[in-house]
């Protein structure tokens, strides 16, 4: 994909995603970060801690410039005990696992880790977020992607209250739509994505049930 802005960046990154393998396989597409740092997610119908004592109760992309350094983040693993998602992607030791719905119509695929090699913007998660989807989608920038992205919110915390704020990117292509959804966290050098993928099926209500039962959980 060359390098372009506007509609016809948009334009170019439908295309790309309309050419590659059918839902379930759009994860394969996806480079892997040179730096990962491996965890494990945090299953959500344990007891998980509330944001330890100092840090933010919402998560707006402001509030991020009040983590420590030392904050750890992480995604909450709501489906690992859900009869209507199954693995379809092991924990591959690099930050990344995805699940799809039974009925094999849609695909979710999450990513954690280390982004600290990006080109961040100290003090600023919303231009850091763009900067991780530019690299999630491969050949761009993130000024391209910032007039293309909106915000939106992700579950946070054990409550998986939705007051996560992050960046987000979607296309649809014959009966196939896809969101890609990404935040950062500058002060960490950590950040997380995900990639909810449909093909046939109804891709709002997925992304509303991927967030609801897998928010992103900060500690330390």
């Amino acid at each position: 994909m060359t390098r372009t802005s506007g509609g016809r960046l948009a334009a170019a990154i439908v295309v790309g995603l309309a050419v590659l393998p059918l839902s379930g396989c759009l994860y394969a597409q996806i480079p892997e970060h040179p730096t990962i740092v491996d965890y494990e997610p945090v299953p959500t119908d344990e007891p998980t801690d509330e944001p330890a004592t100092g840090l933010p109760t919402s998560m707006s992309f402001a509030d991020g410039a009040d983590l420590p350094s030392t904050a750890y983040v992480e995604w909450g693993d709501g489906f690992f005990a859900d009869d209507g998602w199954k693995v379809t992607k092991a924990d591959d030791g690099n930050g990344g696992w995805a699940y799809g719905t039974v009925d094999d119509v849609c695909i979710a695929q999450f990513w954690q880790g280390d982004i600290s090699s990006l080109p961040l913007v100290p003090g600023d998660d919303s231009a850091s977020s763009d900067a991780l989807l530019a690299y999630v989608l491969g050949n761009s920038t993130a000024a391209e992607v910032t007039p293309l992205a909106d915000t939106v919110t992700l579950g946070y915390g054990a409550g998986g209250d939705p007051s996560l704020e992050a960046r987000q990117v979607v296309g649809a292509d014959s009966g196939r739509d896809w969101y890609i959804t990404a935040r950062a966290f500058t002060a960490t050098g950590y950040g997380v994505y995900l990639i909810t993928d449909c093909t046939g099926g109804d891709v709002a209500a997925t992304f509303a049930e991927v967030v609801e039962k897998n928010p992103v959980v900060i500690t330390g």
